[in-house]
């Protein structure tokens, strides 16, 4: 998940158009692409190849494929950076393109011989969710989950940092978030809106508890620590974080280095096409 400050639109705009080229060769951001200027087609209409509002080609839950990962869609929920759910996710549903689906069953084969399991926390993410995010962080004033995801930065950092990209590789339908869990997993105490918030950098056993093994920060945390090689997490950290992208990369996915938990699969069937259906079973087509 990529992301670069918030500013106005045509600021905005200025800023994509900047940042389309650099890091990679197709941009693998995390939580939004800056929102098209008002008139102007967006992501899944400019795109060059085939694009879709209602329906989702070639795409599958992945339950469907295989029910043996776990998932805790953050999106569809109160639990995630902007503290509610966000828009175009009626279902907590992990959607992604077939190949991907069947490259991440593989993944979880050999997570199961180690003794653990892969566990999502979002996949495809329609582009009205997209903008959704890109609507908060133009919004000062919503700073609700401060504590606990950004703790160290400024809301207005987020972009300029490279915390939240343009446009996101999520609605293309192969690229997933997730971590490991020991199997089976451990219990995860219900997230209660209004509880007192923990930095995502707290040790394990501090911040939220997420059953997650040990990745040195929780999911969605706007902290250089998040950043996959980062040294300063405990070597237990850097050991999962290793044995995940070990396992995804066997398995034909590229890690976002500035994000332990982002992977985009290599080989992907829609490289240039942002999907706008919400994540919904009726969009899989």
């Amino acid at each position: 998940m990529r992301r670069p400050g918030r500013v106005g639109g045509a600021a905005v705009l200025a800023l994509v158009a900047a940042l389309g080229g650099c890091s990679h060769p197709r941009p693998d951001p995390g939580p939004a692409a800056p929102a098209p200027a008002s008139g102007s087609p967006g992501p899944a209409s400019a795109s060059a190849g085939p694009s879709a509002t209602d329906r989702l080609p070639g795409f599958v839950v992945l339950s469907d494929v295989d029910p043996r990962i776990h998932s805790d869609i953050r999106y569809a929920t109160d639990h995630n950076f902007v503290g509610r759910p966000i828009a175009a996710y009626p279902e907590p549903l992990c959607l992604l393109t077939r190949p991907a689906a069947e490259a991440l069953r593989r993944a979880q084969d050999a997570a199961l011989a180690g003794g653990h399991s892969l566990k999502v926390y979002d996949c495809y993410r329609p582009q009205p969710a997209v903008d959704d995010f890109v609507a908060w962080s133009k919004s000062p004033r919503e700073q609700q989950t401060k504590a606990e995801f950004y703790p160290r930065l400024d809301k207005d950092r987020l972009f300029a940092d490279g915390y939240i990209g343009a446009p996101t590789a999520h609605s293309r339908g192969s690229t997933v978030d997730l971590t490991l869990v020991d199997e089976p997993p451990a219990s995860q105490p219900p997230f209660l809106p209004g509880q007192p918030q923990v930095a995502c950098t707290a040790p394990v056993g501090q911040r939220f508890a997420d059953n997650s093994v040990d990745m040195g920060t929780g999911f969605d945390c706007f902290d250089t620590r998040a950043h996959t090689a980062d040294s300063r997490v405990s070597e237990t950290a850097r050991t999962n974080r290793q044995l995940l992208k070990r396992l995804m990369a066997d398995a034909g996915f590229v890690n976002y280095d500035r994000e332990w938990w982002h992977y985009r699969f290599r080989d992907e069937p829609y490289p240039d096409t942002f999907f706008a259906a919400p994540v919904a079973r009726s969009s899989v087509g």
